[in-house]
Parts: C-alpha cells; sequence; structure tokens
C-alpha cells in the first residue's frame, strides 16, 4: 500500500463517533480517506467535506475548545426567553389575582403604591389550589407534549402547535382580568380556570421539545471531533460536546433572564395598573414565538420524529402485566 491515500467506507469510518440515528452521515456515499498530515508525518482522517478528524494521539494531546454556535440556536434561544416571560409573568400574579379583595374605588385590581393589589378575593384556600393546580399540569402535559413530538409530528410542528394553543389560553386569561369581568367574580373565576387548562396544555407541547431542538441546530451538523489549526498555529480540537454545553449555557440565561424580568414586572403592572396589563403584556411577549419560529423555518435542522419511547414502554408494561395484575395488592 503506498503511502498517498486508501479508502475507507464512510458508514465505517461515522460510526466511531456519530451519534445514532445520523441518518446523513451513515448514507452519504462520499468516503474519507487517509491523507498526509502535518509536517511531521503524522496521518489525519479527513470527512467528504475535507473536515479532519483527530488522530488517536491528537486526541490525547491536543487542547479541545468550543465551535462556533450558529445562529440558529441563538434564535430558539431567545423563543423560550419569551416563553419563559409569559410563563413566569403570567403566573406570578395568580395569588393576589385570585386571593385578595378588589381593592376600594379600583375596578382593574391596581392599589397603588401602599395597598395591596387584588381582584376576586377568594381567600388563600382557592388560591393555593388553582396554583397548585397549575404547577402539577404545567409538569404532567410536557409527557403529552413529548409522545406526540417524539411520535407524530416532530419537535419543530408540535411546538408551532403548542405555542398556538397556549395564545389561546392567554387570550382567556386576558379577558378574565378585564374590569367588567373582574365586577363578577364567579363568572371571572371560570374564564380563569377554562384559560389555565389551555394554557398548560401549550405550555406541555412547548417545555420538553424546544431543549432538544436548540441541541439539534449544532449536533446533527458537527457529529464528531474535528481538528482546525488557529491563527497563531495551534492546532485545537472542536469538541462538539463543550459546544452543546455552551449552547445550553446561552440557553439557561435566556430561561433565567425571561423569568426574571417577566415576573418583576408584572408585579409592578398589577400594582399599579391593573392585572389586564400584567396578563396582556405577557401574551404580547409570547407572540414573538410563532414570528420568529416561521421565520427560521428553512434555516431550522429539523430531526422527524422516530417513535416514542414512552409508548414502547408502556406497551412492555402492560404485556408483562396481563393476566397478573389484580385491584387486590395481594393477589398481584
Amino acid at each position: 500500500m503506498t503511502s498517498g491515500q486508501f479508502q475507507l467506507d464512510l458508514a465505517e469510518a461515522a460510526k466511531i463517533t456519530a451519534p445514532l440515528g445520523h441518518a446523513t452521515m451513515m448514507n452519504d456515499e462520499k468516503s474519507v480517506e487517509f491523507a498526509e498530515g502535518s509536517a511531521s508525518g503524522r496521518e489525519s482522517l479527513r470527512g467528504p467535506n475535507g473536515e479532519e478528524y483527530p488522530t488517536e494521539e491528537e486526541v490525547k494531546s491536543l487542547r479541545r475548545v468550543c465551535g462556533t454556535v450558529p445562529w440558529s440556536a441563538y434564535t430558539v434561544a431567545f423563543v423560550e426567553l419569551c416563553e419563559r416571560f409569559s410563563y413566569y409573568g403570567t403566573t406570578a400574579v395568580f395569588v393576589n389575582f385570585i386571593q385578595q379583595p378588589l381593592p376600594p374605588g379600583s375596578t382593574t385590581g391596581s392599589a397603588g403604591t401602599d395597598g395591596q393589589a387584588g381582584a376576586l378575593g377568594m381567600g388563600q384556600r382557592a388560591s393555593t389550589g388553582l396554583t397548585t393546580f397549575n404547577s402539577m399540569w404545567a409538569y404532567f402535559c410536557p409527557l403529552f407534549g413529548a409522545f406526540v413530538a417524539d411520535q407524530y409530528l416532530g419537535r419543530y410542528k408540535t411546538i408551532q402547535v403548542s405555542i398556538a394553543i397556549a395564545i389561546v389560553g392567554h387570550i382567556i386569561l386576558i379577558v378574565a382580568t378585564l374590569p367588567s369581568v373582574i365586577a363578577h367574580p364567579h363568572g371571572a373565576i371560570a374564564a380563569f380556570s377554562i384559560g389555565l387548562i389551555i394554557f398548560g396544555l401549550g405550555v406541555g407541547g412547548f417545555k420538553p421539545n424546544i431543549s432538544p431542538l436548540i441541541a439539534e441546530q449544532y449536533e446533527l451538523a458537527h457529529p464528531r471531533q474535528t481538528v482546525k489549526s488557529l491563527k497563531s498555529g495551534e492546532r485545537v480540537i472542536i469538541d462538539p460536546t463543550m459546544t452543546v454545553s455552551r449552547i445550553f449555557m446561552y440557553f439557561y440565561l435566556m430561561v433565567n433572564v425571561g423569568a426574571l424580568i417577566g415576573q418583576i414586572g408584572m408585579v409592578y403592572a398589577e400594582k399599579y395598573v391593573g392585572f389586564w396589563l400584567s396578563f396582556t403584556l405577557p401574551t404580547v411577549m409570547f407572540c414573538f414565538c410563532p414570528s420568529i419560529m416561521f421565520l427560521m423555518r428553512n434555516k431550522y435542522v429539523k430531526r422527524p420524529p422516530t417513535g416514542s419511547v414512552l409508548g414502547k414502554a408502556l406497551r412492555l408494561w402492560g404485556f408483562a402485566m396481563k393476566g397478573r395484575w389484580s385491584v387486590n395488592p395481594v393477589t398481584t
């Protein structure tokens, strides 16, 4: 065999570090090649697009750095900021809206600097019950949202549908805070409860799919480590794991920024203007989500649904318990 080049099937080369399900790399008909490496005579593995993969020696010796974060990932992070602003901004005022009575002379629930904002005056029991239900509902619905995305729609479509559902819930919550509706507490609490349920369904479809979507913007295009020479001449390894870690640092920065501004801002809105504003501003902010997702629809990396593990697990559990399960714990 000469010192030039010899061919390897790409499928075998990709198996080294490529993640499962990365069909693009595995099915590519191109091949990778061993080419002459640096001046020291080391050989390096090259991919179909000319990217250089590290040798075993380089994996042990070269410094690892983050790659370039794609702009599509930044837009997904901003979408998450808007959603967290809307969620925490809305839920931050639930207790006062339900528990505290309407301040004297106010029709919107605002009470000024020295007063206590309130609207329905239904007491602590009602506020605790509804806010606890909202927390439970917001953590239960993601199971359904994740199943739909994995089994049927994919993450991008599920997020868009969930945003539409959540906007309907937001609008109903706004209606429940209008002065003419607050004047009739029983009607307001009924509208509020319906809006809360629909709002939670939208949150449930959004939450489990947005974080995997942002990771896919880099992972699928960069499935394995590559070698790059810096301007200083230093050879470094572009590590996808480090890059994805940086992406999620930005992602959770946006989560915390959105949640913090939403909660603080809406508390001031309810106190000095009224509950209608503290529910309307999060809705306006949330409306940026579908706009950005639609404008970036052709830029996002989208993984098709591959089937839900949850459904398979439930079928396996049902098969295992068939003929053996009973309502009587003694005989089960």
